[in-house]
């Protein structure tokens, strides 16, 4: 049995929730069994909550708000902090329990999976110690106040990472909290249980309960004493999570599906912008929602960036996902690696170039949820491999005429996530950042940025994440008039 299995084994994680400060079993008696993708063994089974399990969890963070939402943000900040240190501690945990649950390669684990959660509960933490919860306008004040019990649903793809884009900055804004993590991956939620006690924070102010959507996040989005719902995931399940929350008039916000555009201008340096772009797509194996899978180049530098494309992914070792020569692991579940495989029959029945890749296993590998890098060329717009989310390591390159035709291109989908745009003159390359309608853009591959708000446009969602504008959408606006005497 491996470190993190044993350990919650041992320590009776799996038949529990974390509600109001204890590990409480679950009221029923259905279980789920978590499966490692690169084996496609069953390793664990888990407590599957209900209704009733639900409600306890919203009564506790109901019970807490009361007391936390008045507490000083010194306070919160020092929690935070304390979280930050409990969940450094358990960065090897956390990496391995990542690898087994969703198949990312250890070495992606150890560089990014983890490390990238840890950093959103020090932004929280930076956000929260500088800002003004009370502003003047004129004799007005303006007061940001946290808005309530919060109801946090977390998607497969990046388990930790996004428990903590959600959970580190409702806190901060002195809100409770129910987290409803995904039940394909659900371990690594544990762990962070239990770096929230380590921590210290109150009882009922973070409270977790295993399930599916359709019972526990529908009754989380539906629950009258919950003030707001966040979820990543599915357009599909943004939309059914709105529809439950819609009678009770709470706030949602969304980050959901993706189909990002990478421009690459015509002046643009194709020994950097193509590698980069083939590991900003397939990062991840590609299971991210903002992923830039549709490459826009000129027709006239087609060629040229096909070879390169062909080069960059001859440095990719798809494998297990415990050895650290490994850059891409296992898909996180049977569900997406078919769902892949049917995309990639699709792209080669439309008429697309297939460049590398194709359907079928990695290899020869005959187990394990590998897929194989995949990249189409002369990939025409209105393909459904060019329009549909396929949330695997399959690129399409998309030719294009002229700048303008590429705005157009990167524009001609119902999302609006992310988007890159390379080339030299910078001058144009902002110029087309402005007409990308996106919720964020990329200019020649900067560094990552925790206080960048990141959230969608379109049918990509709403609201945003990280940084500031993260954290208010955890507060609620009140102007007080007459509060300053002038």
């Amino acid at each position: 049995m491996t470190e993190p299995l044993q350990h919650l084994v041992q320590n009776n994680r799996l038949d529990h929730f974390f509600i109001d400060g204890t590990w409480t079993p679950a009221l029923g008696g259905e279980r789920l069994g978590v499966t490692n993708p690169a084996t496609e063994q069953v390793i664990a089974h888990i407590a599957m909550g209900g209704v009733a399990d639900v409600d306890a969890a919203v009564t506790a963070a109901r019970d807490a708000f009361s007391s936390w939402s008045l507490t000083k943000p010194g306070h919160r900040a020092d929690l935070l902090e304390k979280l930050r240190i409990a969940l450094e501690k358990r960065c090897e945990l956390l990496a391995q329990c990542l690898t087994l649950e969703m198949g990312a390669a250890i070495g992606y684990a150890r560089s990014a999976q983890v490390p990238l959660a840890i950093a959103h509960v020090a932004t929280a933490r930076e956000v929260l110690l500088s800002f003004p919860f009370i502003k003047q306008r004129g004799h007005t004040a303006i007061a940001y106040e946290p808005i309530g019990v919060c109801a946090l649903i977390t998607p497969w793809n990046w388990p930790l990472y996004q428990i903590t884009a959600k959970v580190a900055p409702a806190l901060a804004a002195g809100c409770t909290v129910v987290l409803k993590p995904s039940e394909l991956a659900p371990l690594s939620a544990l762990l962070f249980a239990e770096a929230i006690v380590e921590a210290g924070f109150p009882a009922g102010v973070f409270n977790l309960v295993n399930g599916d959507g359709p019972v526990v996040g529908q009754r989380m989005a539906a629950h009258p004493d919950v003030d707001m719902v966040s979820i990543t995931g599915s357009t599909r399940a943004g939309v059914l999570v709105a529809q439950a929350a819609a009678p009770t008039v709470k706030r949602v916000a969304q980050e959901l599906g993706g189909k990002s555009p990478n421009i690459i201008l015509p002046d643009a340096d194709l020994d950097r912008a193509v590698p980069l772009g083939i590991a900003a797509a397939f990062r991840n194996l590609g299971q991210s929602c903002s992923a830039p899978t549709r490459m826009i180049v000129p027709w006239a530098l087609l060629s040229k960036v096909e070879d390169a494309a062909l080069k960059a992914v001859a440095d990719i070792v798809v494998g297990d996902p415990l050895s650290p020569a490994t850059t891409h692991g296992a898909m996180a579940n049977r569900t997406q690696f078919d769902r892949v495989q049917t995309m990639i029959k699709v792209g080669i029945d439309e008429g697309a170039k297939l460049v590398t890749g194709g359907a079928g296993r990695f290899g020869e590998l005959e187990t394990g949820l590998f897929v194989k890098p995949t990249i189409f060329s002369e990939v025409r717009a209105d393909m459904d491999i060019a329009k549909e989310e396929i949330f695997g390591p399959v690129l399409c390159i998309i030719p294009y005429d002229s700048v303008e035709e590429a705005i157009a291109i990167a524009n001609d989908t119902v999302y609006g996530l992310g988007a890159h745009v390379q080339g030299k003159d910078m001058a144009l390359v902002k110029h087309v950042a402005s007409r990308i309608r996106s919720g964020q853009v990329h200019l020649n591959y900067p560094a990552w940025d925790p206080h960048a708000p990141f959230g969608g446009f379109k049918q990509s969602g709403n609201g945003r994440e990280y940084g500031v504008e993260g954290m208010t959408e955890y507060l609620e606006v009140k102007s007080v008039l007459g509060y300053f005497n002038e």
